[in-house]
């Protein structure tokens, strides 16, 4: 899985953290998060602003 693989990101996201919300996760703590997902294999510096916003959004959308 890398950054651009977002849907895929928010749904894991979704399953492994069903108890944390996306509408309030600070960007660090969502950049971790992503980073430890099974199967993550890209540059950990290459997740910014940009893309952790993107998948926050799909998250929100896959949690409700």
């Amino acid at each position: 899985m890398k950054w651009i693989d977002v849907n895929e990101i928010a749904i894991s996201l979704s399953e492994k953290h069903p108890d944390i919300d996306p509408k309030t996760i600070r960007f660090v703590d969502l950049h971790n998060l992503v980073i430890a997902l099974p199967g993550f294999d890209d540059d950990h510096h290459r997740g910014g602003e940009k893309v952790l916003e993107a998948i926050q959004t799909v998250w929100i959308d896959e949690a409700e």
